[in-house]
């Protein structure tokens, strides 16, 4: 189209157990016709996030499987290059469901325009973008945290869970971080304010969470599952909540995960507690805006800090979610285009 070369990345084998770089293909591509009342868009800045790899598996529970040889799904930064929609212009920024592609049409669905556009505009795909209305609408909503109360969260220093500790902390909670290794913790506890931080790799982990929860557990933002919910669970006070958005620590488990559902079970019976599982697209309606105003709010007044892991190129793409799902990266993953 018009002398334009798009690239993508298609899931080229789907993965059982971990991924490997051979599950992905980069690949050019011919960039159908623009659709009446349509858009052509470029993508300038990728979005990687952990829940691509459950899209990733033949049957997904989560909005749907990547089919064999399709562009591996994902939101983008985009420029509109061409507009025949009457609600965009030739150099609008948009966010845009380009997936891992240089290039897309679009008949405008799903297209959300910057105006203003956020400085920096990556911001739009991390902390004001899908993993901070996250952490906003599963903490805010459903943790529903009370002054005073306990808040704990597990990848503390990724984009969700930092911004989760840190609107704990907006609403006079105490909050403490789950992070892996010392540079994360120190991160979470010095850049961050969070008041504890606890390294999930200690051999001692149970302990040193228990000892940094001297009053228990009111809210637990649950993104991780695993080894590190099993030490949560004895922690809970009365009536404690749990948003659960993710178990990242289970992704990538072929056969069923470990972990003793009937004691999981008996804990939130017994303490009367919420433990609800969501999208954050069923909050969007009624508290994006609000989202966007606190934030927002946040990061002018120095109360939100955030950190970005940004990769140039879109063939880095599957080195950088494979980093990503190893606990390698520090802030949000984001593929830088060169195109």
């Amino acid at each position: 189209m018009n002398g334009i070369t798009a690239r993508r990345i298609v899931l080229a084998a789907r993965p059982s157990g971990w991924p490997a770089l051979d599950d992905f293909r980069l690949e050019p591509f011919t960039l159908p016709p623009i659709p009446a009342g349509g858009l052509l868009l470029r993508a300038r800045y990728l979005s990687i996030d952990p829940y691509m790899r459950m899209r990733m598996d033949e049957h997904s529970a989560y909005a749907g499987s990547v089919g064999l040889g399709e562009t591996m799904h994902g939101q983008a930064v985009a420029e509109v290059l061409r507009s025949e929609h009457p609600d965009y212009a030739e150099g609008d920024t948009v966010l845009a469901p380009t997936g891992w592609a240089t290039h897309a049409v679009s008949d405008g669905t799903g297209l959300r325009k910057l105006d203003p556009v956020p400085e920096p505009v990556t911001a739009s795909l991390g902390v004001l973008g899908m993993p901070g209305f996250t952490a906003y609408s599963g903490l805010m909503v459903i943790g529903a945290p009370k002054p005073g109360e306990t808040v704990v969260v597990a990848s503390a220093s990724g984009p969700v869970g930092s911004v989760v500790g840190q609107l704990a902390k907006m609403a006079g909670c105490r909050a403490v971080g789950i992070a892996g290794g010392p540079e994360k913790c120190r991160y979470v506890l010095e850049d961050l304010g969070f008041d504890a931080a606890v390294d999930h790799r200690a051999p001692d982990f149970a302990e040193r969470l228990a000892a940094a929860c001297p009053g228990g557990v009111d809210v637990y933002f649950e993104n991780v599952g695993g080894p590190v919910w099993q030490a949560v669970l004895p922690l809970f006070t009365k009536f404690a909540r749990v948003p659960l958005c993710g178990l990242i620590a289970q992704y990538n488990e072929s056969g069923r995960a470990d972990g003793d559902l009937a004691e999981t079970m008996r804990v939130v019976l017994t303490k009367n507690m919420t433990l609800r599982g969501f999208f954050n697209s069923e909050f969007v309606e009624e508290h994006f805006a609000e989202f966007l105003r606190v934030v927002s709010g946040g990061i002018a007044d120095g109360r939100i800090r955030y950190r970005e892991d940004v990769t140039e190129g879109l063939a880095q793409a599957p080195e950088a979610f494979l980093r990503m799902l190893r606990g390698q990266n520090l802030g949000k993953v984001l593929i830088k285009l060169d195109e």
